[in-house]
């Protein structure tokens, strides 16, 4: 049995993995989905990774999937818990000694234009669902945006970029081109928007179970 680290996106929570978690349970699989500590002022990258190792506890059979902003922290849980897997799920996937906030930037990231937050994030969500996820959405004022990424180097574990073919926020050919210019590797796809753990996490659970 597998342990996925599931690692939510900027101004999330694990409420965004609820659909998911029982479908990789009925698969014969665990996961823990922690919140991480994004109201706290005083918490950066480091704080993230210490509230995933501590929602692990003395598990040892981990694959880590960053969902999104997820994608700075995941690497770093990976590199701690020598996991079987990186997934970066319609993610970040960062450079090292580049700040957050420099990401955008430096990947030539263009946001969309004339799009509701919704239309962005949750085309293909059910109303209700993306209402209630934003409902629970949280203000992100931890000091990470600033924070150079701590690693010298991608950590040496087996990884997967997995581009949700509807996402409208990270477009496709914006993620296939950031997953080759930093990892040297063509992503997989999957249906659905940049909140596909919501939209379709029956079909989710299916290939990130595939992966191991």
């Amino acid at each position: 049995m597998t342990t996925f680290a599931l690692i939510h996106g900027g101004g999330g929570s694990g409420w965004d993995f609820h659909l998911l978690i029982p479908e990789l349970e009925a698969r014969g699989h665990d996961a823990v989905a922690p919140d991480l500590p994004i109201t706290d002022r005083s918490a950066g990258l480091a704080e993230f990774t210490e509230t995933v190792l501590a929602a692990l506890g003395d598990r040892t059979d981990v694959a880590v999937v960053g969902h999104s902003y997820g994608g700075f922290t995941a690497p770093l849980v990976a590199a701690k818990v020598r996991a079987r897997l990186l997934v970066y799920l319609t993610g970040m996937i960062p450079a090292p000694g580049e700040p957050p906030g420099q990401w955008w930037g430096n990947t030539g990231f263009a946001a969309p234009t004339g799009l509701s937050e919704t239309e962005q994030f949750f085309n293909g969500v059910p109303a209700a669902l993306a209402e209630a996820c934003q409902a629970r959405g949280r203000e992100q004022v931890s000091k990470e945006w600033d924070e150079p990424w701590p690693l010298p180097a991608h950590p040496d574990v087996p990884t997967r970029v997995l581009l949700a073919r509807d996402d409208r926020f990270f477009v496709p050919d914006f993620q296939r081109r950031v997953a080759r210019e930093r990892l040297g590797i063509e992503p997989d796809e999957i249906d659905g928007p940049h909140c596909v753990p919501l939209s379709h996490p029956g079909p989710l659970a299916d290939r990130l179970v595939s992966y191991l």
